[in-house]
């Protein structure tokens, strides 16, 4: 039996037969010593253990029956710790139905009542009865403790699970935009070359219309890629295009891109993946709104820091920005929060615009 694996139900529900029977055969022996008759003593060993065998099905009815029987069993002598049933039927009734009692309360009554009993010893004569009281009180409090605490538990980890798929769906909504926005950002430029020199310069526009297909293709095949990567289990690496690739596919646009990049291979994944779509994120900017400017990029890494600069001589005053820039802005700006990084953009020193972003990492 792989024991790394959940059990399935019906291998649970194996298990408290075999509980049910055990405690059935634990106070059929306690009770063996006694002057009950022996349909009696019988009859409240499989009370205690049989019911046990279904209190997945019904928690609650199962608990209340056991602790029947074991309030029966223990008041008139019979068997002695007859409290073993009611106490695991509990365990599953705080797990599953654990209504309001706080816990706090009961885990504190439970710890009381266990220390007085260590300190004062086991009870003689008439207080042994009470001492019977006492300590089943003590494991049924401690049973119901632990299953609201697995309870909760299990609640925290569900509720890690619901926002770790809500920060996949971010982090792959962030990827789609960055890479429709860079292409279509390329393609636009292209497509409007073209358009404005189809009759008086049809080699130019035959050249754009190649930048537009190449670049079509390009997103394609990454999206194909970025959503493939949701079949995977575990996920692949993410595609990351080169920032060598990101610098050519600028120039085909017409802006002359100086790229200047090290340590870059070095970098943790998720910090490499969040520097190639800050510099891809900016060079879209710059084809959209600066083209044919002159653009220099820099990326180094170094000391646990990875900076990012990507500084182009257009315009510095941009126009609006749309629904796209802005989400590419904000998206750039998620990024180097994750990391706890800082992040600027806007007017260059001597004109122009600048992005600049600073990521540490271990």
């Amino acid at each position: 039996m792989d024991f790394t694996r959940r059990l399935t139900r019906g291998q649970l529900i194996g298990l408290d037969c075999l509980a049910g029977w055990a405690i059935a055969m634990v106070s059929l022996t306690s009770a063996a010593g006694t002057q009950a008759p022996a349909p009696v003593k019988v009859a409240l060993a499989l009370g205690l253990g049989a019911p046990l065998a279904v209190r997945r099905l019904w928690p609650v009815s199962v608990f209340a029956l056991v602790l029947t029987v074991s309030v029966v069993a223990s008041g008139s002598g019979v068997v002695s710790m007859a409290y073993l049933s009611p106490t695991y039927a509990l365990y599953l009734v705080a797990l599953e139905r654990p209504g309001r009692v706080p816990s706090s309360v009961v885990a504190i009554v439970t710890v009381v009542t266990a220390l007085t009993l260590a300190v004062a010893g086991a009870p003689a004569g008439w207080l042994q009865g009470v001492g019977d009281v006492l300590f089943g009180l003590a494991a049924m409090g401690g049973a119901w403790t632990v299953g609201r605490a697995v309870h909760e538990r299990r609640i925290y980890a569900a509720r890690a699970a619901e926002r770790l798929v809500t920060e996949e769906r971010l982090r792959i909504a962030r990827e789609l935009h960055d890479v429709v926005a860079h292409s279509m950002g390329l393609i636009a430029v292209k497509a409007g070359v073209a358009n404005h020199v189809m009759r008086s310069r049809p080699e130019e526009a035959h050249a754009a219309l190649k930048v537009i297909e190449s670049a079509s293709r390009d997103a394609l095949t990454e999206m194909r890629h970025l959503l493939g990567v949701l079949r995977t289990e575990p996920p692949d690496l993410r595609p990351v295009p080169e920032l060598a690739e990101l610098a050519a596919r600028a120039r085909l646009a017409g802006v002359g891109v100086e790229l200047r990049a090290s340590g870059v291979d070095e970098l943790p994944e998720g910090v490499r993946l969040a520097v190639h779509r800050i510099v891809q994120e900016a060079l879209t900017n710059v084809v959209k709104h600066a083209a044919p400017a002159p653009c220099r990029v820099t990326v180094a890494a170094e000391s646990g820091q990875a900076y990012v600069e990507v500084i182009d001589e257009g315009p510095a005053r941009r126009t609006s920005p749309g629904p796209v820039e802005g989400h590419g802005l904000i998206g750039m700006r998620e990024r180097v929060m994750m990391y706890g990084g800082t992040f600027s953009a806007g007017p260059g020193p001597s004109g122009g615009f600048r992005v600049a972003a600073t990521l540490p990492y271990p």
